[in-house]
This record gives C-alpha cells, structure tokens and sequence, in this order.
C-alpha cells in the first residue's frame, strides 16, 4: 500500500509525491468554476434568481422552469492558462492553452394548456452537460538553493529503515540510482552524495484535463409566481499531471555530482453523482428570490502512476523506474447552498446576484481499507468554510444585449500563506438573439495566487514557490428555440 504523504500547500506543485492521494485532491474536485453558455459566463455564473439558461441546470435547477421554448445551445471554448512563478529571487512563466465543449444541453417545454386548473403553466425536462473545471495549466519553477536538496527528504524518510522498505516510487528510486547511500547498516542511517548545496533546482509541470457535468433535470411553472426545479448530476472527471524535477551542478561547484532528473506521471480518472434542487419567487414582477441546494458528490477514483529517476554522478549515470502502480478510492466533496436575488428592470435588462456557501472540511476521502484516516484529519484542521459571490447583469438593446459580471471564490484555507487565496473572475459579453436563434460571445479573465513547494519542506529548509495564475476563457454559443 502507498505511503501518504503530508501534503503542506496546495495545487500540483507541492504534491511532491505525485502517486499519494492526500487533501490537494479533495479540493481540486471541490472548487467548481462556473462553466456552461457563453451568456452564463458572461454574467459571472450569476443567475440563480433568472434562469432561462441550460446552465442554471448545474446551480439552480429551478432555472429550467422559466423555458417557454424548447432550446438547443452548444459552447465551444478556447482556454488559456498562464503562470508566473517566483523562487529563491528567480522568476520563470509558461502556459498552455486548449479546445473544449464547455456545454452541449436540450431543454423541452410542454404547456399544460387552459383547461389545466392546477396552477401549474408547464412543465420542462433538460438534459445537459456543463464543464465545471479545467485542469489545463503548465508551470516552470527555475531557481538555485543554497541551503537544501529534495535529496534531504529522502534520507528523512530513509534514516531508521532497511532498504527493502523504502517507498518504490521515490525513495527507493534515489537508493537504486545511488543518490542517497547507507552510512550505518546497523541502525539504518544514510547520506545523499552531495558535499554541499548550490545546485539549480527546476520543475516543469503539465496539466491536462476536466470536470464536468451531464444533468438530468425537471422543473415546474406555477401560476407563473413559482419555479421549481431538481437535477441529477452525474459526474466525470479526469485529470493528468507530468512533471519532471531537476537539480543541477549548473556552476561546477558539488564534487561528484552534475544532476538529477525525477520524473512523475499519473492519470487520475471519476465518475459521481449528486442531487440539486431549487426554487425561484417572483413576489412581484421586477424582483426574483432564488434558493438551491446540492448535495456532496461522492466520486469514485483510480488513480495509476509510475516515476522515474535518473542520476549523473561525474563518472557513472544511473537510471530506475518504479513499477506501475494503480490505486482506488472516493473522494467525497462538500455539500453548496446558493442564495440568490435578480431584478427585472423594464424588460430591458437584468441584475443577479447570487452568494454560494460551502465548507471545505467537509470534504473527505476514502477507501477500503481505509487509508485516509491522516489525511482527513489533515482537511479539518486545515481548511475551512467560504463563501462565493458573483454578481452579473444584462442590458438589451434589441437584437444585440451586452453583459458583465464578476466573480469572487473565497479562499478554503484556514491559514498560512494560502489563507488569502481567492480567485476573482472578470467577464464580459455580447449576444445576438431573433426569434428562433440566438449568438452569445463571452470572454472570462480568471486571475489568483498560490504558494507551493517543491518538495516536503519538514524535512528541509526550503522557500515556498509564488505561482500568478491567469485563465482567459473565450466561448461562443449557438442556441435555437422550436
């Protein structure tokens, strides 16, 4: 079984042991992005009080309720992502940028008709996908330390055992390629092979994938004052990390050692399920009060992963690669609450503000046996509950309408330097709509900063990693009414 690692930051770069499951992906499930239709994005994800949008599917179902006309939409998307990286005084940057459908969805409308003495105007059904969050980024992190290597953690995690118990994904790698050595076979101490620090530590990390949502909804109109609304979201997730981590003799200086290369592999894939249901009032013709909730979701995982090590030691090259390893568990994220009020303003346009609640440490993770008992305890102690607001509105010149929004993600750290993690997303958009088709044309800027290490910073001393993180999203919808 896989050794679990305590993982002290957050985001790809500080998962230092990139196979152990630990509380980073408990919160890359947990932290949605608002995805969907251009004119969805384009208002910040804020219209839990409007609806009218097949993306209220994912948030307020109740949304669905508000359809007139049955609606077909489409939203292809080009994303970019870009970060720039602060270590030891050195600043690199990279980026990366993709093509996806970030949401496909059919909604259909069926009048009840006048003889119908219920109250109820309709009833819809929608079925839709949503992309909920992109894992696509590459970062370069470049700086030379003076003080410590990762070779460090492994005789930290060496010192007191005997070889043939060394994890076989790092430290038993720098065993085989004689990066770390045994000075004490008696009590099963070891040393690493280099003399004294000054080495040029790099790390290249790629990220591919996503998290979306395909949602099966129903909602009802009643007397045109009330829309209700559940869906049944089933999840699917993948997610893959590359990284490759050197350190090099740049300057000629450590006798007996010119580099390192650690490379690190693993694919991460899920499928889950989750309940939402929402309600929107219209207690008079400008104002709406919108309500949803959505319960966890619990994601069954498979994890496999393999890593590599290489050593250049003046005179001798050695190489090692860890066998294929593959692990199962589930990854339970918390429940949300959305709260929401839009205003009509004489039909020419629309506010929405919507304010969601979630608690981070009511994520969890599992498995049989279970393992995860550590890092549970991890998530309790350091994440906490946070509020989201996103705020959007709609002007309407017909046939053209313009929009803007933002939207600010608070940080689900408890403390340290993370605790001021909050995401904020700038949006805008344009949209064209006749009677039976419409255009919509979003662009979302995403900017936040995290802090990461290379490497377990309790076993040395170690200066964490400033990583600026920009997302651009560019979208376009094309929709039909019939």
């Amino acid at each position: 079984m896989k050794k679990q690692f305590l993982i002290l930051s957050v985001g790809f770069l500080c998962a230092y042991s990139a196979k152990a499951q630990n509380d980073v992906d408990a919160m890359r499930y947990s932290q949605l992005t608002f995805g969907g239709t251009a004119r969805f994005a384009s208002m910040a994800g804020s219209m839990g009080a409007l609806g009218g949008d097949i993306s209220t599917l994912s948030f307020n179902p109740a949304g669905i309720a508000i359809f007139k006309k049955n609606e077909f939409t489409i939203t292809p998307t080009i994303f970019s992502s870009s970060t720039s990286s602060t270590y030891n005084g050195s600043n690199t940057a990279d980026r990366s940028i993709n093509f996806n459908i970030n949401n496909i969805g059919l909604v259909t409308s069926m009048k009840l008709g006048e003889k119908n003495h219920t109250g109820w105007e309709s009833v819809n059904f929608g079925l839709g996908y949503n992309r909920t969050n992109s894992f696509q980024n590459r970062v370069s992190v470049e700086g030379y330390n003076n003080s410590s290597s990762i070779l460090d953690t492994y005789v930290a995690n060496a010192n007191g055992h005997q070889s043939a118990d060394f994890d076989p994904f790092s430290t038993d790698l720098a065993y085989q390629t004689y990066l770390i050595n045994p000075t004490d076979t008696t009590n099963h101490l070891y040393n690493h092979v280099l003399p004294n620090y000054g080495e040029l530590q790099r790390k290249t990390t790629t990220t591919t994938g996503r998290m979306g949502e395909t949602d099966l909804s129903f909602g009802g109109n009643y007397q045109n004052k009330v829309f209700i609304g559940a869906t049944i979201g089933f999840v699917g997730a993948r997610y893959s990390e590359e990284s490759v981590y050197e350190e090099i003799d740049q300057k000629d200086s450590i006798k007996g050692f010119k580099s390192l290369t650690y490379s690190q592999n693993i694919t991460s894939t899920g499928s889950g399920v989750n309940f939402k249901i929402g309600i929107i009032v219209k207690p008079i013709d400008w104002l709406r009060i919108g309500v949803a909730l959505h319960t966890p979701t619990s994601i069954t995982m498979k994890d496999t992963y393999n890593n590599t090590m290489s050593a250049d030691l003046d005179s001798v090259k050695h190489d090692q690669a860890s066998p294929q390893g593959s692990f199962d568990y589930t990854i339970i994220t918390p429940y949300r609450a959305i709260g929401s009020v839009g205003f009509v303003i004489s039909k020419n346009a629309l506010l929405n503000v919507d304010y969601e609640y979630l608690d981070y440490t009511y994520a969890q993770l599992h498995s049989s046996p279970n393992v995860f008992a550590d890092v549970n305890k991890t998530i309790l102690t350091k994440y906490t509950a946070a509020g989201n607001l996103r705020i959007g509105g709609e002007i309407r010149f017909d046939p053209l309408s313009f929009r803007a929004g933002y939207a600010l993600y608070g940080s689900p750290f408890k403390s340290g330097e993370n605790m001021n993690a909050h995401r904020s997303s700038y949006t805008a958009g344009i949209g064209f709509r006749e009677n039976n088709y419409f255009i919509d044309f979003a662009y979302v800027l995403t900017k936040y900063t995290e802090y990461s290490y290379l490497y377990d910073p309790t076993a040395a001393p170690l200066n964490s990693v400033k990583n600026n993180f920009t997302t651009s999203g560019f979208m376009l919808t094309l929709g039909v009414k019939f």
